[in-house]
């Protein structure tokens, strides 16, 4: 999407307009904002800048290739009882990033919502599709004792977390999490978890988790996507609202915390297992440029996978490894 720009009031009150997804002239948008007919088409362009889907029909004018919902903050804010504190934009480069940029080590638990980054990443430095107001970006700072050692599987326990807020909304969901950090429904990528480290010092670790979930997206914004996907809106039952999502993911996620912090991967072990996409099945993982081919028997309680080879069992790490079922 280009270099990050600033969604404005006037820009957001368009977006409000056409949230229903129904048409509306451009003279009837016009008399809404203030503004003429070109003013309003210059405004419809620059929402395309935010992975806006916009449809324009002569005669009929301007809508959303699909309606729209915002996250409600205030909602989200309340759900964490002010363990955290929430930073909540329409629009910002990543969540992540803005976490990381933080001073630090912080004193509380931060939580980053946004409606959409446009500089979105995933593992490995791949980009992260972040359309407006189609899926959940969040990102999560806080401090863990116990230094870098101490990070061993978080990954894969925020996986679990995520998995089970998912279940929450369909017990049905057939969701997996894939090692080290890939949320499945039926072998298409719904999610993805990030972590990253802000800061080491004194025994303790200044971490971001940041958790992406494919919301509602249409062809055309997950056009670029290079791999097998899937949205909530496509596999629930009954998809809950944005602002729903947000606060079950982010407060589990809250939950979380502390259990890691006392008894780290072992308490969500049991869990994992249950969600495992891989164990059990032929992989090849690519890591430190050579290619290991072998068998997923589970994962150690520190997060590792354990690969069995022709050479015995392997231990391998999440980092740079990427993984392929076979």
């Amino acid at each position: 999407m280009g270099s990050v720009s600033e969604m404005k009031e006037a820009d957001l009150a368009l977006v409000r307009l056409l949230s229903d997804g129904s048409f509306r002239s451009g003279s009837e948008l016009g008399d809404e904002l203030g503004i003429s007919r070109a003013g309003v088409w210059k405004r419809v362009r620059r929402l395309t800048d935010f992975g806006l889907a916009l449809e324009s029909v002569k005669g009929k004018g301007y809508r959303l290739a699909q309606p729209l919902e915002l996250i409600d903050p205030d909602i989200v804010r309340r759900h964490l009882h002010g363990a955290a504190d929430l930073h909540y934009q329409w629009v910002t480069g990543s969540t992540n990033a803005d976490a990381l940029a933080l001073s630090g080590p912080v004193v509380r638990p931060q939580v980053f919502i946004t409606e959409c980054q446009q500089a979105g990443r995933g593992r490995r430095g791949r980009a992260w599709q972040s359309p407006f107001a189609a899926n959940l970006y969040a990102s999560i700072r806080f401090t863990l004792n116990g230094g870098f050692a101490a990070l061993g599987g978080l990954s894969l326990a925020v996986g679990v977390v995520v998995g089970e807020a998912l279940r929450a909304f369909d017990p049905a969901l057939p969701v997996a999490l894939k090692w080290p950090n890939d949320l499945l429904v039926n072998g298409a990528k719904v999610g993805g978890i990030l972590i990253e480290l802000a800061g080491e010092m004194e025994g303790r670790v200044d971490v971001v988790i940041g958790v992406g979930l494919n919301g509602r997206m249409t062809a055309a914004q997950a056009e670029l996507i290079d791999q097998r996907w899937t949205d909530l809106a496509t596999v629930l039952t009954v998809m809950p609202s944005r602002t729903e999502l947000a606060s079950q993911v982010i407060t589990q996620l809250m939950d979380m915390l502390p259990l890691f912090q006392a008894q780290g991967f072992d308490a969500f072990k049991g869990a994992f297992a249950d969600f495992d996409a891989v164990s059990g099945k032929k992989v090849v993982v690519s890591a430190t440029g050579q290619n290991l081919v072998g068998v997923a028997v589970g994962v150690a309680s520190d997060g590792a996978l354990l690969l069995e080879t022709d050479d015995g069992i392997r231990s391998l790490y999440g980092g740079e490894v990427s993984l392929r079922i076979q």
